[in-house]
């Protein structure tokens, strides 16, 4: 009688743990798998190589712009090792900045014969005299193979209407100390938002980090592209703007006639 209830009761938890296993395989196969599936991200020749640029593919005019984001810069290898023509050096933003390495990169620079100008970061809201003097003091002429450049990427908060005027005063003092119209380095969609029909006889840079070149929005032409915020180049450590000339326009346009 006693092996028989043991048995009875060996069947019983057999049987529950039977049930249990196959209700658990149920749910499994009642479980519905879902598949993400990503969309896939176009890469421009930038992102998926930063080391082969326009400059390894074309015959285009090139350029760079520096200043002291990019630490020591190893002139002999940037010349040895690259196609740039051209460059444009930080020299002063605001009434009383100076870039740290600005003296030290023109040094460099000009014992290379490597064609260099100077640019200014302009503040709208700053007294346009002493940023001209701040930029003036570094900037000499005779030190200058490019026309001076004006980096302008910021109105400040001032209305439109007010910054435009505190940008043309500021352009006519650079034109007054260096006796030629400066370059206007400034963002397509700035520019179209802010400075459409404004810059009319200034040579213009124009930002866009894209493949496709930018169209400004009243169909203004423009000297220079500045395609890529994050260019690589042998003797640079990090990342570097990068400019091209565009179609129809030679380097002879930006050379600083003293």
């Amino acid at each position: 009688m006693k092996k028989l209830i043991i048995f009875l009761v060996l069947c019983l938890f057999v049987g529950s743990v039977c049930d249990a296993a196959s209700r658990k395989k149920k749910r499994r196969k009642s479980v519905r798998t879902v598949r993400v599936v990503k969309k896939p991200v176009k890469l421009t020749i930038h992102d998926a190589d930063p080391f082969c640029t326009c400059e390894d593919t074309c015959n285009h005019v090139h350029g760079i712009d520096v200043s002291h984001y990019q630490n020591e810069v190893f002139w002999n290898a940037v010349l040895d090792d690259t196609n740039m023509s051209y460059v444009y050096l930080k020299c002063t933003e605001g009434s009383d900045n100076q870039d740290p390495r600005y003296l030290r990169n023109l040094e460099m620079i000009r014992e290379r014969k490597l064609k260099v100008g100077s640019y200014h970061f302009f503040r709208p809201k700053v007294c346009l005299r002493q940023q001209m003097h701040n930029f003036r003091v570094q900037c000499i002429p005779c030190e200058q193979d490019l026309i001076p450049m004006l980096d302008v990427e910021t109105t400040a908060g001032m209305p439109s209407e007010q910054f435009c005027d505190s940008l043309q005063k500021m352009l006519l003092l650079m034109e007054e100390t260096y006796h030629q119209k400066p370059l206007v380095y400034t963002y397509r969609n700035f520019y179209n938002q802010h400075l459409q029909g404004k810059l009319d006889g200034y040579p213009l840079m124009i930002a866009m980090y894209s493949d496709e070149k930018p169209e400004l929005a009243d169909g203004r032409d423009y000297v220079i592209w500045q395609y890529t915020c994050k260019g690589r180049l042998a003797g640079v450590k990090g990342e570097v703007d990068k400019s091209r000339l565009m179609k129809g326009h030679t380097l002879d346009e930006i050379i600083y006639v003293r």
